[in-house]
């Protein structure tokens, strides 16, 4: 199935099955975003950027969420 196909489908939905869709589409791109972000941690691709975090951290920069 083409995205074009997709979006034509979608298109022609009842409105709470676009709701339902909506949800879980948002979900889905939550757990892809994590898994992305688990990947990028184990391969040490964000490293530096948490090295900065903690240098900021240890000189008082940080503020409480």
């Amino acid at each position: 199935m083409s995205v074009k196909e997709i979006e034509i489908a979608i298109i022609q939905l009842p409105a709470q099955d676009l709701a339902e869709l909506m949800v879980w589409l948002e979900n889905y791109h939550a757990q892809a975003w994590d898994k992305q972000i688990a990947q990028d941690l184990e391969a040490g691709r964000l490293d530096a950027l948490l090295a900065e975090v903690d240098k900021e951290y240890e000189a008082g920069l940080g503020k409480p969420l």
